[in-house]
């Protein structure tokens, strides 16, 4: 019998596994709506938004006994920000990143592999890239990117509201609560941008998508990828700062 562990001391692989599963749940259901023959196809976007709360609660449930995963860049530097910017948590950001970003090619893949046979089937090039990363309803990049500090902001506010200072959650009720943040974010401020809220979410899964031979695919609009990863940058950290300014950790 083989038995999977993580090291006590690793932070990459519980990053990768629940991020891979957060893709996997995430963008699938947007695969699920969106392709052509699909069960699920144009069953909207409340299926959606619960879609990707629910990939959350999977990926930071999978992994809550290893010590949790933020499973977002954001997130991570958030921590960071509301740790005060200590070396201890800065040292670590590299690996959490490349955890993350490698679990959201994984996870990408998976989602291409299952909808293998729709996406020939599937006329519109744009909602072939609209499974794997976001893209606005009104372009407007400066705009775009107030949505998605803003968005990330509530994200990474409302985690440490539900964690206290830890900004990962473990417990059962911790983690539906994150979950439900994301599904909340996603009805009431995802319209103008999709709501990345997620660097990896977004640049990992438009590079798969850049990557793997899908039939009339189109561009992977590489001129507002750098949306989606910016501002949920800036939100988390802007998140992570004021959380500490008005909970400082004794």
């Amino acid at each position: 019998m083989i038995v999977l562990t993580f090291n006590s001391g690793s932070v990459f692989f519980p990053e990768l596994v629940g991020t891979a599963l957060l893709i996997l749940m995430g963008c699938g259901v947007v695969a699920g709506v969106l392709l052509a023959h699909s069960k699920a196809q144009n069953s909207g976007w409340i299926v959606i938004t619960f879609g990707w709360g629910l990939g959350v609660m999977i990926g930071a449930a999978s992994v809550a006994d290893y010590g949790g995963a933020s499973l977002n860049p954001a997130v991570t530097l958030g921590i960071w920000a509301n740790d005060g910017f200590s070396s201890s948590f800065g040292d670590k950001i590299p690996t959490y990143i490349a955890g993350e970003f490698c679990g959201a090619f994984l996870g990408a893949f998976l989602v291409y592999l299952a909808y293998y046979l729709h996406w020939k089937d599937t006329e519109d090039p744009g909602l072939k890239l609209a499974v794997f990363s976001t893209g606005p309803a009104v372009r407007n990049y400066a705009w775009n990117l107030v949505t998605e500090i803003i968005g990330t902001f509530v994200l990474v506010f409302g985690i440490f509201s539900v964690t206290g200072n830890s900004g990962i959650a473990q417990s059962g009720t911790g983690i539906l609560f994150v979950a439900l943040i994301v599904v909340g974010i996603g009805l009431s401020l995802g319209g103008p941008t999709g709501y990345a809220i997620n660097p990896a979410r977004d640049l990992g899964p438009r590079i798969i998508h850049a990557l793997v031979p899908i039939p009339g695919k189109g561009s992977s609009d590489w001129a507002y990828s750098w949306v989606p990863v910016v501002g949920p940058l800036i939100g988390g950290l802007l998140g992570g700062m004021a959380h500490h300014a008005l909970f400082p950790i004794s």
